[in-house]
């Protein structure tokens, strides 16, 4: 039977960096038999949180429903039933796309966290996907996890969905020009770490 790879792209545009590297990285895992699909944030219908944490006071291991009506429990069902994720933001303001963290505040029902308890706790713990994450930026690559916040915010979507970092992907210099052309050593990469989730 073959694995399952979700896609989760928070960048603004289509044909960028992000989206080059993300499709990379899939078409290494459909190499390896892996069935692929990508949900692009920017086309989902996808709330703000409204803290009301009504989805973290019930005890136990399985996440909690959002009480808000929009598409975020198709999106949520479809990476429990995947074996690995991708997660794709650029880097804008030194942190992950507004976007991307939008989707990543929805995520409180993964953790158990009652009035009066000071600390969220994580209500599975098993690391039972892969991931592998992805960030671009202006800067050279190197510096995207030394001077910002982006590989926290995607570590932190993928131990909300039980998912283990098997590699990482920073690129750097896109603001060179409109519409970056990733190297083909960037592209190889990519697809190798996509052989790791299939």
């Amino acid at each position: 039977m073959s694995s399952k790879v979700v896609a989760i792209v928070g960048s603004y545009r289509k044909g960028g960096a992000i989206d080059t590297a993300v499709e990379a990285i899939l078409e290494g895992a459909r190499e390896k038999g892996a069935q692929t699909h990508t949900i692009y944030l920017r086309e989902q219908h996808v709330e703000f949180c409204t803290n009301c944490r009504q989805c973290t006071q019930s005890p136990g291991a399985e996440r909690v429903k959002c009480a808000q009506q929009d598409d975020l429990e198709s999106i949520l069902k479809e990476i429990e039933a995947a074996d690995a994720v991708v997660l794709g933001s650029p880097v804008n303001y030194y942190n992950a796309t507004a976007l991307f963290r939008r989707f990543l505040e929805r995520l409180l029902g993964f953790f158990y966290w009652p009035w009066g308890n000071n600390l969220l706790v994580q209500r599975n713990k098993r690391q039972s996907r892969k991931a592998v994450l992805v960030a671009s930026a202006g800067m050279p690559g190197f510096l995207i996890p030394l001077a910002t916040g982006a590989p926290r915010a995607l570590r932190l979507m993928a131990k909300s969905f039980g998912a283990k970092p098997v590699g990482s992907l920073w690129i750097g210099l896109v603001s060179q020009e409109p519409h970056p052309r990733l190297s083909a050593r960037t592209l190889e990469r990519a697809r190798h770490m996509g052989w790791k989730l299939a």
